[in-house]
C-alpha cells in the first residue's frame, strides 16, 4: 500500500503531529509507503511530491505550520483538474489519500471520493472549530490560548490608560474563538458572526464599564456584523473557493465607540498570530490521535470517511457529514456569556 498525504487550506498548529502519527504507525505497524503532496490540492494537481518516511517526521511534533506546505487551491475549478489528479495518483502509484483540512479542503475530498471514486480519508483541521460531526478540530485550542493570552496582556494597558481596547480575532462564520477566548480572558463584550450586534448596546456596555472605573475589552470575530450592516471586507477579491477576505470590523467598531462615547478606543488585530507557533498539549494529543486513526481507516479500506472526536472517542463519519453545514455557536451558549457584558 502506498499512501499520499496532503494538508490544505489555512495552516494551523497540529498539522505536523497528524503527519507524524500517520507515518509512524503506517510504517511501523503496516509497512506502508508514503509520499507527501506539496501545498494542499496543488500537489496532486501538479504532481508535486516530497519524500515522506520516518526520518522526515522526526522532531516535528512541537512545530507549527506544516512540513508539506498548504494552499487554498481548488482542483475542481482547475482545467481537467480531476483527470490530472487521477493521472498523477496513478503515476505515483498512490492507493489512497489522507486529506487534512477544513471545510473547503475536505469538501473536495468528499467530491473526489463520492463522484470520482478516489480513495480519500479525511482529518478535520481548522482553528475556527466550525466543522460539523466532530466536537473539536485540532488547532482551535492553540488559537484560543493565544487569543486569551493577548486579552490578558491588553487588560493591563487598557486600565493604565483608561481606554477601550477592541480585539479582533478570526472567525468568518463561527464565533468559537471569540466566545472561548473572550470568556476566558474576561472580556466585557463579545461579538460573534452568529448574532448581529447593536452598536448602541455595545456603547452602553462600554460606558457601564467605565462607570465601574474599569477599562473595557471588546472581543469581536472578524465576521461579526452590526444590525442593518454588512461584513467589513479587506477588498472585493475572492479565493478559489469563493470566499471574500474579511478584515476591519475591529477598527470600524473602535471608531464607532470613540465617536459615540467620547472615550479613546484602540484596535488590536490578532490575525495570523492565532494560527502560528507551537501547538498546545491538547492539540498535539488530538492531532496525533487523528493521525493514528486515519491510517487505520486506510488499512480497513474505509474510504470517504473522516476521523472525528466525539467525547473522548475517535470515530469515523462520512466526510460529507462534516462539510454539509458549518458548526456554529448555539444561541444558548452565547447567552451564558452575557452576564459578563458591560
Amino acid at each position: 500500500m502506498r499512501v499520499g498525504v496532503l494538508t490544505g487550506g489555512g495552516d494551523c498548529p497540529g498539522l505536523n503531529a497528524v503527519i507524524r502519527g500517520v507515518v509512524r504507525k503506517g510504517v511501523q505497524e503496516y509497512a506502508y509507503e508514503f509520499i507527501g503532496y506539496r501545498d494542499g490540492w496543488r500537489g496532486p494537481l501538479e504532481g508535486d511530491t516530497v519524500p515522506l518516511a520516518i526520518p522526515q517526521v522526526r522532531g516535528i511534533l512541537p512545530r507549527g505550520g506544516t512540513i508539506l506546505g498548504s494552499s487554498r487551491t481548488n482542483p475542481l475549478k482547475a482545467e481537467n483538474g480531476v483527470r490530472r489528479i487521477k493521472d498523477n495518483l496513478a503515476k505515483d502509484e498512490v492507493d489512497a489519500l489522507i486529506v487534512v483540512g477544513g471545510e473547503d479542503t475536505l469538501g473536495v475530498a468528499a467530491e473526489l471520493h463520492d463522484t470520482y471514486g478516489i480513495n480519500c480519508v479525511g482529518v478535520p483541521k481548522t482553528i475556527d472549530n466550525d466543522l460539523s460531526a466532530t466536537d473539536y478540530t485540532f488547532g482551535f485550542d492553540t488559537a484560543v490560548s493565544i487569543a486569551t493570552e493577548a486579552i490578558d496582556r491588553l487588560h493591563t494597558t487598557a486600565e493604565s490608560h483608561m481606554r477601550v481596547l477592541v480585539v479582533e480575532v478570526m472567525g468568518r462564520h463561527a464565533g468559537w474563538i471569540a466566545l472561548h477566548s473572550g470568556l476566558a480572558g474576561g472580556a466585557n463584550v463579545i461579538l460573534i458572526p452568529e448574532q448581529r450586534f447593536d452598536v448602541d448596546q455595545v456603547c452602553a456596555w462600554v460606558t457601564s464599564r467605565f462607570q465601574a472605573t474599569y477599562a473595557p475589552i471588546v472581543v469581536v470575530a472578524e465576521g461579526a456584523m452590526p444590525q442593518g450592516g454588512d461584513a467589513v471586507l479587506k477588498d472585493g477579491t475572492l479565493d478559489s473557493f469563493g470566499h471574500v477576505r474579511l478584515s476591519g470590523i475591529g477598527e470600524w467598531l473602535s471608531q464607532q465607540i470613540e465617536r459615540r462615547t467620547g472615550k479613546e478606543a484602540r484596535t488590536t488585530v490578532l490575525g495570523h498570530v492565532q494560527r502560528g507557533g507551537t501547538p498546545t498539549a491538547f492539540d498535539r494529543w488530538l492531532a496525533t490521535r487523528f493521525g493514528l486513526h486515519a491510517i487505520d481507516a486506510v488499512r480497513d479500506g474505509d474510504f470517504g470517511r473522516m476521523v472525528s472526536l466525539q467525547g473522548t472517542d475517535v470515530v469515523r463519519v462520512p466526510i460529507a457529514d462534516a462539510t454539509a453545514r458549518l458548526k456554529t455557536v448555539d444561541p444558548a451558549l452565547y447567552a451564558e456569556a452575557g452576564v459578563f457584558f458591560g
